[in-house]
């Protein structure tokens, strides 16, 4: 069989035309060429191919296995070239046509969803992959390859990455609605004497900080129950006991038994986006930054 080109390929797209119109003369007027081109092309088709595609039956046509078969293959490959066609055009506009995106669990659960879906309103074609990992796991996704872009919490240490700070907030106390402390302005870190905590199981700045704060100031709890983030909210709102987290993780997975109070003395978060060098001019990350919604607009103004 001869190598393919292109001559093979606008063969290949008059046998598609033959297939599906039954005839040389239906087919010619599809295609926009003479009948006789028409057979010249399936002639030449068929011998390069070394089989028959046709079997001629009066006025008609009809397909053998194997052109059932081709004509499936073609099929296929144009679906490919116009995936490829709308791929091709979201790098022009878009400057990429998939990515791969990691994210904490603290911006995993509404702010960062929320954020895709606003940028596939803009570009419907990109294809996104999302995880949810740690921090340190984010960062060192990226600095691998393995994601483009990554969200995590800073400070990040990372001499690879370009780190841009998009989210600067404090952390508040999560409570019970009907608990004692739901009637103050703010809970301050005296009150957490004889309370019973719900904390992160796995490393956290409000929490880390709170229970180091604790520890040096002599505030006795009761105890403390370590959780899964996601269930941290549910575990407050039926009465297990107080959280300190930041308000976009508390926002994102509110639940109806819980009210949150602002916590003193302050705990800071920083939340940031890490990228490699190569996706600093893309199109891509400006359409990150220019849909990520303001803290005080996501949070509806609380």
């Amino acid at each position: 069989m001869k190598e393919i080109d292109l001559n093979s390929l606008k063969s290949l797209m008059i046998f598609k035309a033959l297939f599906e119109n039954g005839t040389a003369t239906r087919t010619a007027k599809v295609m926009g060429i003479t009948q006789s081109g028409v057979s010249r092309s399936l002639a030449q088709l068929e011998q390069n191919l070394g089989i028959q595609l046709f079997i001629r039956q009066k006025n008609r046509l009809l397909g053998t296995p194997e052109a059932q078969e081709l004509y499936d293959n073609i099929l296929r490959l144009a679906s490919n070239l116009d995936e490829l066609k709308h791929s091709v055009m979201a790098l022009k506009e878009f400057g990429a046509s998939r990515v791969g995106i990691a994210v904490i669990p603290a911006l995993g659960f509404g702010f960062i969803p929320g954020l895709i879906g606003r940028m596939l309103r803009v570009n419907p074609k990109l294809a996104i992959y999302l995880d949810i990992m740690s921090s340190h796991d984010v960062v060192r996704a990226v600095e691998a390859g393995l994601f483009d872009i990554g969200f995590a919490t800073l400070p990040i240490d990372s001499n690879q990455l370009i780190i841009d700070e998009l989210v600067k907030t404090e952390a508040i106390c999560l409570l019970p609605k009907r608990h004692p402390l739901a009637k103050v302005d703010a809970v301050q870190l005296e009150d957490l004497t004889g309370q019973h905590l719900v904390v992160p199981n796995q490393p956290n700045i409000a929490a880390d900080q709170l229970l180091r704060l604790i520890a040096t100031s002599g505030v006795r709890i009761a105890g403390k129950t370590e959780a899964n983030i996601a269930s941290i909210c549910s575990l407050v709102g039926n009465g297990v006991g107080l959280s300190v987290m930041n308000p976009i993780t508390a926002y994102d997975l509110e639940h109806r038994g819980m009210i949150s109070k602002p916590f003193v003395p302050a705990i800071h978060y920083s939340f940031g986006m890490v990228y490699q060098e190569k996706w600093r001019n893309n199109k891509l990350v400006e359409l990150i930054r220019d849909n990520l919604p303001s803290l005080s607009d996501y949070l509806g103004g609380r």
